[in-house]
């Protein structure tokens, strides 16, 4: 909402501006009405909005017309004063007035008017008669209010009112020649419906509508208040109400009379609570909460945002498959403005044989967006609407802020779960196979795959001394003008050639004494392909000696031209290795090492499978 609201008053000369705006401050009629008065500003403790309002005077005697153009153009609202006994003053209205107002405004911006017509204690009529097709004609008037300054005659709500407009404007919600919502005003709550929606049978029970109620208004519905609203709308649009919930229609067409009844406060209320400004956007401050995250700080989801994501998923895979296919993925992003994941997505991370993504899969996506890009996590998850429905202040409170690198390094400890390993080879290497490999596709499921659909990221599950972590593979482009910043930070570096490429080592090894020989980033070198013949590199010294020179592992022997699922222990070493880059060559050379990590993942995968099943089941 606002923080304040800026009234100004303008008229013909003595319709009783002043008298109105001084009847107000001192609740009399005053004596003696000077020609304007000095901007009042009223403070928000005493206004029913408890927003500060300031009251602009305006005087055709002491103020120019570049004066008045400057006050028009700072109003919040603008009431256009009439006296009901003057007919002259009523014409103005329309002949000068509001042309004039309309012409000093911005197009994009419209100012809500206010009619006013003050004098009510001279005459016995009312103005309404006349006034009704001036409203109807211009839909930038809000009201009409007739007040008398004289005898104190609704001059509270003629103030009340023009505030409400600004704070709780009708323009953005309603078109009154429809007699409808407007399109986006329904969008905007159709979306809030679906968010509130926590199961997703397309009504809200009583205790979806409860959970709305509380966190709109903080109050729940009593039991019989909660039959009343339902039998409203039962009464005036029988498919309102299904299996005694509210339906999409129910819910809109409730706001709808809320709308008509002058109660638009009450949608604004719902609005603003989901996040939305004036314009019926999502606020950038909602949609991207401060988070500050120092240099060598990762960003990763909490437990918390994990149970909400999987309580998304799990309200969206309503075959209970444990995947989502496309028309669960559409519905589930229906929230969103545009649809946030490509079909490179499905490259990315695991899916099943249909290529849907899985559980797994999904949560990996998140984990790595939260990597990646953090501001656009806060945007999926607002849209989402994580901060009403896991009760935070803001989606930043979802993101866990990783300690400095440094500090792990020092304490030989982390307590990280994501770890970034950047992934180097000449063309043709088979680095794009190694990251499929990850994902569990072998070489043949891999040719399925379309050049516009690859992706360069992959990212799924390992153990480690049974502890699950994520690891994040990226395939860094191989000309060494474009190596960025990016490209060179992560937690351990693959080096991928070609054993059957006799020029394939080269490469890797200058990439790693360009860039790595004097860092602190472990490195392993992987011997690609390693189904076909061995060739001699042509290099000074072979993959195994260097390696043996530089203190790195020795080459670790991959392929993914197998007719199951490629192994996976390479992975597992490659995480572990991240984890504990203090740890020494010789013991990275050891077998007993290695034994530990992999027995770890052995013994967490199989339990890992037994809680996939028993999730499964109980879902």
């Amino acid at each position: 909402m606002r923080k304040d609201v800026r009234i100004l008053l303008v008229g013909e000369s003595k319709v009783g501006k002043t008298s109105l705006i001084m009847s107000l401050v001192s609740e009399e009629f005053p004596v003696v009405v000077p020609y304007r008065v000095e901007e009042i500003t009223i403070p928000a403790d005493v206004t029913p909005e408890r927003v500060p309002t300031h009251i602009v005077d305006y005087s055709e005697a002491e103020q120019t017309d570049e004066q008045l153009f400057q006050e028009i153009s700072k109003a919040n609202v603008i009431c256009i004063v009439y006296a009901v006994n003057n007919k002259m003053s009523i014409e103005k209205v329309t002949d000068h007035w509001i042309p004039l107002i309309i012409e000093n405004t911005d197009k994009d911006s419209r100012v809500p008017l206010i009619l006013v017509g003050n004098k009510s204690d001279l005459v016995e009529h009312s103005s309404m008669e006349t006034i009704l097709p001036i409203m109807n004609q211009y839909s930038e008037i809000e009201t009409c209010v007739e007040c008398s300054a004289k005898n104190l005659k609704n001059i509270s709500e003629l103030f009340y009112y023009a505030q409400k407009a600004v704070l709780h404007p009708t323009g953005p919600l309603y078109c009154p020649e429809k007699k409808d919502m407007k399109p986006l005003c329904v969008k905007a709550l159709t979306r809030i419906f679906k968010v509130s929606d926590l199961d997703n049978d397309g009504v809200l029970n009583d205790n979806e509508l409860n959970f709305f109620q509380r966190t709109c208004f903080n109050s729940p519905l009593q039991p019989h208040a909660l039959e009343d609203v339902k039998n409203v709308v039962r009464k005036n649009l029988p498919e309102g109400v299904s299996d005694n919930g509210l339906t999409l229609k129910g819910f809109l067409f409730l706001h709808t009379l809320f709308i008509q009844r002058g109660r638009h406060e009450t949608t604004w209320t719902v609005l603003r609570r989901f996040g939305y400004d004036d314009d019926l956007e999502l606020n950038q401050d909602f949609l991207f909460p401060s988070l500050k995250v120092p240099p060598d700080c990762t960003t990763e989801l909490n437990h918390n945002t994990y149970l909400f994501l999987q309580s998304i998923f799990d309200k969206h895979d309503k075959d209970r498959d444990c995947a989502l296919s496309p028309e669960e993925l559409k519905d589930l992003f229906d929230v969103f403005p545009y649809m946030p994941w490509g079909a490179d997505v499905n490259n990315t991370v695991c899916t099943n044989d249909q290529g849907w993504i899985t559980y797994q899969g999904y949560l990996s996506q998140w984990t790595l967006t939260t990597y990646l890009d953090v501001q656009r996590c806060l945007e999926y998850l607002g849209y989402l609407g994580y901060s009403i429905i896991a009760e935070q202040e803001s989606q930043a409170a979802g993101i866990t802020v990783t300690r400095d690198k440094k500090i792990d390094l020092q304490k030989k400890q982390t307590q990280r779960n994501v770890f970034r390993c950047n992934v180097f080879g000449d063309m043709g290497s088979g680095k794009s196979g190694f990251l499929q490999a990850f994902l569990g596709r072998n070489l043949t499921r891999q040719k399925t795959i379309k050049e516009e659909h690859r992706s360069y990221y992959a990212i799924s599950t390992t153990y480690v001394y049974g502890q699950e972590k994520y690891l994040l593979l990226h395939e860094v482009f191989p000309d060494f003008d474009y190596l960025t910043d990016a490209d060179l930070a992560c937690d351990i570096v693959c080096l991928v050639y070609d054993v059957s490429n006799p020029y394939s080592f080269e490469y890797c090894a200058n990439v790693f004494k360009q860039y790595f020989m004097d860092s602190k980033t472990p490195c392993m070198m992987i011997a690609a392909k390693s189904d076909l013949p061995e060739l001699k590199q042509m290099y000074s010294c072979s993959p195994l000696e260097f390696c043996r020179r530089h203190r790195m592992p020795p080459p670790q022997s991959f392929t993914c031209n197998t007719a199951a699922e490629p192994s996976r222990d390479i992975y597992t070493k490659l995480t572990t290795m991240a984890m504990y880059p203090h740890v020494t060559q010789e013991d990275l050379k050891s077998s007993t090492f290695w034994l530990k990590a992999s027995i770890g993942a052995s013994v967490f995968a199989v339990v890992g499978i037994a809680m996939y099943r028993l999730l499964l089941k109980t879902r």
